[in-house]
């Protein structure tokens, strides 16, 4: 229900987010088209319609803009209700000027479109589909029940019969056409504007974390100079109290707990204010940095490597740790008993290959990998499987999000079980991730953004 309730959110965020001084300003718009419209009908066609009873309905569009901007401030934001109340006005106004100007014999027809397509943009499902269907219901009855077009001569414009129901059907299926993709339009962009926030949230996490190790280091460094002078400062009084054995015994406790927390300090930062260290490493300290969480759990991670004692180091990016992990956190929630974890490199390239031996992807979904909020019901498997699991595909999302930025390229794949770790107890049947970078792109040694190595910056203090 998770997902449900999430587009509902989504839904009602949307229709909050039309501001009144935008319905008014469209609506003087549409008043002064109606009205120039009217105008060149009569004077430039001479047409003889119902112009007292439209100019009355253009009047009543205009007396609720004046009482909209008097009553209310320009800058309100509209509720759903309301903002389905405005579009509903609106259609109804549009719809009674039609009926009095020929029904859909007047070109201008069409129109009705747009009240539908901005209904599926702002509002909710259920506001939409009544909006959509009563404006279809409104359609077809001025296919039947209009004030007819008549020149000077009385003479009636009409379209033929053939013609008329060709209108019909196509305004008609323009408005449900319209509803849909606007619709879908608006959520894809919708979800994809909060899976983008959560991919930046995750990151700016692993970047806190990454940092938390400068910090240490920091601390240790600032508080490194008043702990030795304490811990000088206490020995100095031990040699004056030494014929005070009760104030020796206390001035030994300053000196012991101030070397004590110095120790402390000193192990937890011991690398320096601004560790070059800290920001490379080498690939296979990157991938056992990304499984660590999850090696504790009931699942064997198997790691591979092409050559241990010649593996590249590459940029501890945010980006590359935290989306290597939440694709093995999915490899390892899927798992049957093992994950392997592989890296490859050669001149050019590096390559992550992270397999498990669960099910796979569904076929019905492994296109779509990699979208945001990717829909589909859970079976009692998944259920028993991931208990409290919603399966959004957030996660894969903010992995491939990630570790594209960083400049690698993913592709996603079920196994055949001639892996490589096949030959060492269960084969790698379950799902295949596969990252490739250039190697020049996080190549910490020879790579664009190459870190040199050297003395760590020091704080002069």
């Amino acid at each position: 229900m998770t997902d449900i309730s999430s587009q509902l959110r989504l839904e009602e965020q949307r229709s909050n987010w039309i501001r009144l001084r935008t319905i008014i300003l469209v609506r003087w718009i549409a008043i002064f088209g109606q009205i120039t419209a009217l105008v060149i009908a009569q004077f430039a066609f001479n047409l003889e319609l119902e112009y007292g009873l439209c100019y009355l309905t253009i009047g009543v569009s205009v007396i609720g803009n004046l009482i909209a901007i008097f009553l209310f401030p320009e800058n309100k934001l509209l509720s759903e209700s309301e903002n389905a109340f405005m579009i509903l006005f609106d259609l109804l106004q549009l719809c009674v000027l039609l009926f009095l100007t020929g029904g859909l014999n007047n070109p201008f027809s069409i129109l009705v479109v747009g009240p539908v397509t901005i209904s599926a943009s702002v509002l909710s499902v259920r506001s939409t589909t009544f909006i959509a269907s009563l404006a279809i219901v409104l359609v077809s009855i001025m296919l039947e029940f209009h004030f007819p077009l008549r020149t000077r001569e009385f003479f009636v414009l009409r379209i033929p019969d053939v013609f008329l129901f060709g209108n019909w059907a196509a305004i008609v299926i323009a408005i449900a056409f319209s509803a849909v993709y606007s619709r879908r339009v608006v959520s894809e962009m919708a979800s994809m504007s909060e899976a983008l926030a959560a991919t930046q949230m995750a990151l700016a996490r692993e970047q806190k974390l990454t940092d938390l190790g400068g910090v240490v280091a920091a601390a240790a460094h600032e508080l490194g100079t008043p702990l030795a002078t304490i811990k000088l400062a206490s020995a100095e009084l031990m040699e004056e109290l030494d014929d005070r054995p009760e104030l020796y015994e206390d001035a030994a406790l300053i000196r012991e707990q101030a070397a004590r927390c110095r120790d402390i300090l000193h192990s937890m930062g011991r690398a320096g204010k601004d560790d070059l260290h800290l920001r490379r490493a080498p690939l296979s300290a990157v991938l056992e940095e990304a499984a660590e969480p999850h090696m504790s759990r009931d699942k064997q991670i198997i790691f591979q490597h092409q050559d241990i004692g010649n593996a590249p180091t590459i940029l501890r990016q945010p980006e590359i740790i935290h989306g290597l992990r939440n694709l093995i956190q999915n490899a390892v929630d899927f798992a049957s008993t093992t994950v392997w974890i592989e890296s490859e490199w050669g001149e050019d390239w590096i390559s992550v290959r992270i397999m498990d031996d669960g099910l796979g992807y569904p076929s019905h979904v492994i296109g779509r990998i990699g979208d945001p909020f990717v829909r589909r019901r859970k079976s009692d498997r998944d259920r028993k499987q991931r208990p409290g699991y919603e399966g959004m595909g957030l996660g894969l999302f903010i992995a491939k999000t990630l570790l594209e930025r960083s400049g690698a390229d993913l592709s996603f794949a079920n196994g055949s079980g001639s892996a490589s770790s096949s030959n060492m107890g269960p084969s790698a049947t379950g799902a295949v991730v596969h990252a490739v970078w250039q190697r020049k792109l996080i190549d910490a040694d020879t790579g664009e953004f190459a870190i040199k190595m050297g003395k760590n910056p020091v704080n002069s203090s």
